[in-house]
């Protein structure tokens, strides 16, 4: 039984809650203060979001003000205060570390009641970055829409409802996932965040291009009319409802609002409880005995005997569980195939394109020894000549060969069937082919003479201070290196298409397809022997994070 529900004696001591408001905004703006002394980059950090951050609200209320008045700014300011709201409650999904108060587990020592608790936490959570945007906001919303007394009086009700119905999601949110964003699981969502951010850009130009195709800010109305009536957006429609005499529409508004942060501070307090109350069996997995075997099935059974084998199951596992370089790989395909297939959606794009997600999945070969981190001293203890060096690279080429080449195929195909453009296709192909063997080449050695570290911790840190260098010589040196290689073919390619040779390209397929595989074939050779004399250093470069 813990302190939240445990019974109150008469002698009993009990903590005073009066005053756990006060309390909890001290201690807030105590971590705030306290992070900032910790580094002199963190300071400046913090100082360069802040004033961006007022950079863009203050552009982004002087839009909304100038907005007033337009038949479309009901759409707009609905539809930015529903994105708003859904970031508030996606946000702590992807960035759990981004304030220490998110996690209430380190409250349950405490003698604290519940709804003191939230109330405290609620209030608290009003300091911050993201506050600051989300007040901005809401009051350039209703400056927007705010007409005539009632519209004034909706306004003055919105916006700090608006404020406490954001941040209260977003706290219900984190209190239940708190288990979640504690184990690995929550560390690659975390990683992911990037992979939502990358797509998201390419979906918001696709918006903002097909909407300046389509008839302007007209397509997004029936949109707005629905989203007007979901939580995070009623209670600032409501205010363009009064401000267009539609008294009762604006009051059932404002009462979905209210209902919906009564709902999230129940749910919240009853998560809070059972957080605290809970015994927590997330280690009861790890102490049952495995009864799997060890013995090789499924795909692994169909790999290559001896070492190849073992790095590729090796190579394999990381990807599937080591957060940095599942973020890697998903994003890679994810950005691959969405470049590409929004060009061709478009119509603006290129069967071409697709080489792109070659080019995105070869990076993948860049610093392979950089993810083993400080673990490579047992790879290292497993190479003794430069023909235990080639297998060993040889066998994390095949892994990125096994999910890259369906993949392209794929991507080049859809690419093809979407522009109706099949005469290409082989010349993408091959071009792909031998982009994706030039950067394995590239990649090999750039791992052997570029090795650098990944750090752990840290869902955007993707190398150590001091080692930014190795990084832009070993990715980006590689992928000019790359595209030298790859030259060849793309002069061919080029040249059937100018000397309108189009019969021919399907030539490309296996030329591309057998120039790759000698370009990294001659990769890996001149790799390994690099490989096999710089251990030492390679494991010193890869063990700093």
């Amino acid at each position: 039984m813990s302190v939240l529900d445990a019974p109150v004696s008469a002698t009993a001591p009990v903590a005073p809650t009066t005053g756990l408001t006060p309390v909890f905004v001290r201690l807030k703006l105590a971590l705030l203060r306290n992070g900032l002394r910790q580094s002199s980059g963190r300071r400046a950090a913090f100082i360069v979001s802040l004033v961006l951050t007022l950079l863009l609200a203050a552009g982004q209320v002087l839009g909304l003000v100038l907005l007033r008045g337009n038949e479309h700014a009901g759409t707009v300011v609905v539809l930015l205060t529903g994105v708003v709201a859904l970031g508030w409650a996606v946000l702590p999904l992807f960035f759990p570390s981004g304030d220490d108060t998110l996690d209430p587990t380190r409250l349950v020592m405490l003698p604290l009641r519940p709804r003191p608790l939230i109330r405290a936490l609620l209030v608290s959570s009003m300091i911050g970055i993201g506050p600051l945007f989300t007040l901005c906001l809401a009051v350039g919303s209703v400056l927007a829409l705010a007409h005539g007394a009632a519209g004034v009086l909706f306004a003055v009700v919105a916006v700090p409802l608006t404020m406490l119905l954001c941040v209260a999601l977003s706290r219900a949110v984190a209190t239940a996932n708190v288990r979640l964003l504690n184990s690995r699981k929550g560390r690659d969502l975390a990683v992911l965040s990037g992979l939502v951010i990358a797509v998201g850009i390419q979906f918001v130009n696709f918006g903002a291009q097909r909407l300046g195709q389509a008839g302007g800010l007209s397509t997004l109305d029936p949109v707005a009319a629905v989203v007007r009536w979901l939580p995070g957006a009623s209670a600032v429609a409501s205010v363009d409802a009064a401000s267009d005499g539609a008294y009762a529409v604006a009051a059932a508004q404002l009462l979905i609002s209210v209902a919906a942060l009564v709902a999230l501070m129940w749910m919240w307090q009853g998560s809070l409880v059972k957080l605290m109350t809970a015994p927590d069996g997330s280690t009861l997995a790890a102490a049952e005995p495995d009864r799997t075997g060890s013995g090789r099935r499924g795909l692994s059974a169909l790999l290559p005997e001896g070492r190849t084998a073992t790095v590729m199951q090796r190579s394999l596992r990381y990807v599937a569980r080591d957060p940095k370089t599942k973020a890697a790989w998903v994003t890679a395909l994810a950005v691959g195939a969405i470049v590409p297939l929004l060009n061709a959606v478009q119509g603006t794009g290129s069967v071409y394109f697709a080489c792109f997600a070659a080019g995105m999945l070869g990076m993948q070969m860049y610093n392979q020894f950089g993810q083993d981190t400080s673990a490579f001293w047992m790879v290292a203890l497993t190479i003794s000549s430069p023909r235990d060096a080639y297998v060993e690279l040889r066998a994390r080429a095949y892994v990125l060969l096994l999910l890259t080449l369906p993949f392209t195929l794929v991507v080049c195909a859809v690419t093809a069937a979407v522009l109706g453009d099949w005469r290409s296709l082989p010349g993408a192909l091959g071009l792909s082919f031998a982009l994706l063997g030039s950067m394995l080449a590239t990649g090999a050695v750039a791992s052997a003479l570029f090795p650098y570290s990944i750090p752990q911790e840290g869902a955007f840190k993707n190398v150590v201070p001091g080692q930014g260098g190795l990084a832009w010589i070993s990715i980006f040196g590689g992928m000019v290196a790359a595209g030298l290689l790859a030259s060849p073919v793309i002069a061919a390619t080029v040249w059937m298409h100018l000397a309108d040779h189009h019969d021919a390209l399907w030539l490309m397929v296996p030329g591309g397809l057998v120039y790759g595989a000698l370009v990294a074939w001659a990769g890996l050779r001149i790799a390994a022997p690099r490989t096999a004399n710089r251990l030492p250093e390679i494991l010193t470069a890869v063990s700093k994070g």
